[in-house]
């Protein structure tokens, strides 16, 4: 089965695809600017290009649906949509914080826990079992401070994300790791789509919304 996946959550602009489990192209990158509008459609091209398929030949879509960037999460959405209605096929749609904890499942951690930078001194975050995946807390948007995953002092915990850099510099849990180079990838959502395929667990492309988590709020002009 041929997959389009696509994750726009972050400052990783990111396209895969895979025929079943084995992945055949990702085309991705990271920047400070969020390129999601600019770049998300040729990245389709160049990830079905180098997977040596044509968009016809895709029988699923799969999105990364939040939490994270309003704004690259509503272009997500839409592309995902766009795909599914023109070409008939479903959509599934995973939590993006799941494919962070996906490439560091089986390295001894007792827990995952991947932090999205949200500003300020909040993030977007879930725990899960560094073994099997399994969530254990439900994804919140949280206030870091001192006292911020205090439980988990004795245990070995992988903290992954860009809001990491921040929790690094004020939690005291001596036997934390903390990366925060990772984001969110659509090569890492491979694994839970294809378990939903399974169980049919389909979006209704009519109905669907991504998983903003929190309200937008814009910031308004100031009177000349």
């Amino acid at each position: 089965m041929k997959i389009l996946y696509l994750e726009t959550s972050s400052k990783n602009c990111s396209v895969a695809v895979s025929d079943n489990e084995k992945l055949l192209c990702v085309c991705e990158e990271v920047s400070e600017n969020y390129k999601q509008s600019e770049s998300l459609h040729t990245y389709v091209e160049w990830a079905l290009e180098g997977a040596g398929i044509a968009l016809k030949d895709i029988e699923a879509v799969s999105l990364g649906k939040g939490p994270g960037s309003y704004t690259g999460l509503r272009i997500g959405a839409a592309s995902a949509k766009g795909f599914c209605y023109g070409l008939k096929v479903p959509l599934i749609a995973i939590n993006s914080l799941e494919s962070m904890i996906e490439p560091f499942l089986g390295d001894n951690y007792d827990f995952i826990v991947p932090l999205i930078d949200a500003r300020r001194m909040e993030v977007y975050t879930a725990v899960y079992d560094g073994s099997t995946g399994k969530e254990l807390s439900e994804t919140e948007a949280k206030i870091l401070d001192e006292t911020s995953f205090e439980e988990f002092r004795d245990k070995k915990v992988l903290f992954v994300g860009d809001g990491a850099k921040k929790a690094k510099e004020i939690l005291n849990l001596p036997d934390a790791v903390f990366n925060e180079t990772v984001y969110p990838s659509a090569q890492y959502l491979i694994t839970r789509t294809l378990e939903k395929i399974e169980n049919k667990e389909f979006e209704d492309i009519a109905y669907f919304e991504p998983f903003y988590l929190k309200d937008f709020h814009g910031v308004k002009k100031k009177n000349s």
